[in-house]
């Protein structure tokens, strides 16, 4: 069985989208995209610096358009026959794409939405994120709640992902927990999956009225608790609450595991959900769309596992 995943916000690199863009029909897709958003996201994704797609309102957009482009350009969701999708954090909207829950266009608007109410709630406090590496999770979350930080991406494969303000996430840098190797900054501008995150959630409820979610065609797994939502309304509400919510990708991991999975493709930019795996799900095939070069090998593992 093949799961389909998305990354979240920290994937992105400059100039990432630019060998996407050059396929046949890719340029024309994006740009009516960008109209329908109000954003150019092929400037974005093309010519803009690495501090420009740091934006929130910018990335979250742009990671979305960029799942669903190399999705498309491996195949139609019927051709690819994935069992499972997923999507971490903003990838969970790119998932809610590939399962049919929202078309297209209505995940771009409601992305869109998103980043800019993430955004401004992120302007009130100076606010940031840092992945540990290793260490025991429940010492790690003890150690992360004694320095009034949040553990606001629970990744599974040894990492989490603490969430606040400048202050305490420097306090952890001086401070780490016990048996963590490393602590490292995320290109993200903001506290998201917290507290912090609050002021969003009610604007992205008011977006969300004017969506007409359709069911999952595909299962769909949750970030909120790492189950199978079979309700598309439920999805939606899900994106909804997820802003100010913790991400367990490490439950969705372990869903993966217990529906059978074999094989896990992450659509472009591809990376990190494929690392998390490759020591989480030990037998289970991983590969990366980073450029449209390894379509081809996608393409082989997607018959070699595909559910169509």
């Amino acid at each position: 069985m093949l799961v389909l995943v998305a990354p979240g916000q920290g994937a992105q690199t400059p100039g990432f989208l630019t060998d996407w863009l050059a396929l046949p029909g890719a340029a024309d897709r994006v740009a009516a995209w960008s109209d329908a958003i109000g954003l150019d996201l092929a400037h974005f994704g093309t010519k803009a610096d690495a501090d420009e797609i740091r934006d929130t309102s910018v990335a979250q957009p742009l990671l979305v358009a960029a799942g669903i482009l190399s999705a498309a350009a491996l195949g139609d969701i019927t051709e690819i026959g994935p069992g499972v999708v997923a999507g971490h954090s903003v990838g969970e909207i790119t998932a809610a794409a590939f399962a049919g829950v929202l078309d297209d266009t209505a995940a771009l608007t409601l992305v869109r939405r998103r980043g800019l109410a993430m955004a401004e709630a992120a302007a009130v406090t100076e606010t940031g994120m840092s992945a540990l590496l290793g260490g025991d999770p429940e010492v790690s979350v003890a150690h992360l709640e004694k320095l009034g930080l949040t553990p606001a991406n629970v990744n599974g494969a040894g990492q989490i992902v603490a969430a606040g303000t400048m202050e305490q996430l420097a306090a952890l840098n001086e401070d780490k927990p016990e048996g963590v190797r490393k602590v490292v900054p995320l290109k993200v501008a903001g506290a998201f999956h917290t507290h912090h995150m609050a002021p969003a959630v009610d604007k992205l409820a008011e977006a969300a009225k004017a969506l007409t979610p359709a069911d999952p065609k595909v299962t769909y797994v949750s970030n909120k608790d790492g189950q199978a939502v079979a309700s598309g309304a439920e999805v939606l509400e899900r994106l909804v609450g997820q802003v100010a919510n913790p991400v367990r990708w490490d439950r969705c991991m372990e869903t993966f595991r217990e529906l059978g999975v074999t094989a896990l493709i992450e659509v472009c930019p591809g990376g990190t959900l494929t690392g998390l795996a490759k020591r989480a799900l030990p037998g289970v095939k991983t590969l990366a769309l980073k450029s449209p070069a390894d379509l081809d090998a996608a393409r082989e593992l997607v018959a070699e596992h595909t559910q169509a």
